[in-house]
């Protein structure tokens, strides 16, 4: 599925190792790594090619050059949305807000056609195993988040399961309550990213 307009980029974090000489590397720090990381424009030290430290011990080679991990995030302009890619797989994160009303499991309005463009995103590729988790901030008590993420989930299966309507397809569909927060429990906005439901697939081509 092409992005659809409403995406603004927020965040493209790329990582990629190629090793391709003994004598240089290439590395890329995020826009986030600590001060004093950040790349510099100034010329690179001179390295003695001739320093027994940098000489390979007679017999070995160079590893093959390869691609560790891309990484890229998308998210919407008001933070409702977002979307993860891998080299290997694709992850979708609604905001709870968006999808039901506060402290429910029941869908609104708009959740359909939110939950309808993954369905066609899963379609273009083609996955036959599809995760549904659901997630919760941390107040109120843990046992209450861990019901209420598992119903939303469920709620968000049920939506794909109708729009794909493909028995080749397997899902895994749980609720993880507070566990595994994506932001600072400690702010209200930081809160509102960690009440989400994640939908992932891999990709395998489409």
């Amino acid at each position: 599925m092409t992005p659809t307009p409403r995406f603004a980029l927020a965040l493209s974090t790329t990582t990629v190792l190629l090793a391709t000489s003994l004598y240089s590397a290439a590395s890329a720090h995020a826009d986030d790594d600590p001060p004093g990381t950040e790349i510099s424009a100034a010329a690179p030290v001179k390295v003695d090619p001739n320093d027994p430290d940098l000489k390979l011990p007679d017999g070995a080679t160079l590893a093959q050059a390869k691609v560790l991990d891309i990484k890229s995030v998308v998210e919407d302009q008001s933070g409702d949305e977002r979307r993860e890619d891998t080299n290997t797989s694709v992850t979708f994160a609604l905001q709870a807000e968006v999808l039901f009303g506060k402290d429910s499991a029941k869908l609104g309005a708009e959740a359909k056609s939110r939950i309808t463009g993954i369905a066609e995103e899963i379609k273009n590729q083609n996955a036959t195993r599809v995760r549904v988790f659901g997630f919760t901030d941390n107040l109120g008590s843990s046992a209450h988040g861990d019901v209420l993420s598992k119903k939303r989930a469920n709620a968000v299966h049920d939506i794909l399961t109708e729009t794909l309507n493909d028995a080749g397809i397997t899902y895994e569909v749980r609720g993880y309550g507070e566990q595994y927060p994506i932001a600072d429990n400690s702010t209200e906005a930081g809160r509102k990213k960690n009440r989400r439901v994640e939908v992932s697939f891999p990709r395998t081509g489409g």
